[in-house]
């Protein structure tokens, strides 16, 4: 059951914001990362928006995608969360379909594919391109498919 927002008239629906951060975690622990996915899910519900958090104890990788006004507030929230430091948008733009409908917050596991624990502190978040951002979401959300 996708949520892409309400049709406006016949064919015509509402375009989503997505967002993709990235940001160091403060203080990282399982704890911290279960109380911010317990209040992601409940949040994101009623604010209509989906996505993933790619997250370890050196790295978040956010993709966030719903109404443009949900998504710049719960941005603003996280750019005044002391758990991440470092925040950097990484790609913004407005889209049609969904990428993760199904997840109102999306938590997995490190890839492989994924950057060491090294190429994040010699800068990879500084050398990524919005393009090679979304397509890592792309890729993550393929493989939900397949689950």
């Amino acid at each position: 059951d996708r949520m892409i927002g309400e049709k406006l008239t016949g064919e015509v629906k509402h375009l989503l914001k997505h967002l993709i951060y990235s940001s160091r975690p403060f203080g990282f622990d399982q704890n911290i990362l279960n109380g911010i996915l317990v209040t992601s899910v409940d949040n994101n519900k009623r604010d209509q928006i989906t996505g993933a958090l790619i997250c370890r104890s050196d790295l978040y990788l956010q993709y966030l995608e719903g109404p443009t006004d949900s998504i710049n507030e719960t941005f603003h929230k996280i750019q005044h969360d002391d758990r991440h430091v470092e925040i950097k948008v990484l790609k913004e733009g407005i889209h049609a379909e969904r990428l993760f409908p199904k997840w109102a917050m999306r938590d997995d596991p490190v890839r492989s594919w994924m950057w060491s624990r090294e190429e994040v502190d010699t800068g990879a978040l500084d050398k990524i391109s919005a393009s090679d951002a979304f397509n890592i979401f792309q890729r993550h959300s393929k493989e939900l498919l397949n689950i």
